[in-house]
């Protein structure tokens, strides 16, 4: 049964920095490429940032050059550092997995064995 758990999540000053951590066990983590996800009250979960199983990673816009996703095969994690924080990066960010990965498969229908999330607050 395959099962990701988030977890470093927490309240943080805007300019601030966190690295969120998803360890996933009952797969086999090379196979899989991962991915990041938000969702804020009232919105719909939308995508942030996602890595195959080698190196290819794309990125939400707004991300860019804040954010960055990488993975330790050794140890089935996935991580995403986020730098320069702003409130409205303020959600519960869940991490995904799919068999393998494209620009053009992003959303959060192409995700699957969602974890149960970590809350991420962005104090002004």
């Amino acid at each position: 049964q395959v099962q990701l758990v988030e977890s470093g999540g927490g309240l943080v000053q805007a300019g601030g920095s966190l690295r969120l951590s998803c360890a996933a066990s009952g797969l086999t983590f090379t196979n899989y490429a991962m991915g990041w996800f938000r969702q804020a009250p009232g919105k719909e979960r939308e995508f942030v940032a996602a890595i195959s199983s080698g190196i290819t990673t794309y990125y939400k816009d707004s991300v860019k050059g804040r954010f960055t996703i990488s993975r330790d095969n050794a140890k089935n994690t996935v991580y995403l550092q986020m730098n320069s924080l702003k409130p409205e990066d303020t959600a519960v960010y869940y991490c995904g997995l799919r068999s393998w990965l494209d620009r053009w498969h992003l959303t959060n229908a192409d995700f699957t064995s969602w974890g149960q999330g970590t809350q991420v607050t962005v104090s002004s």
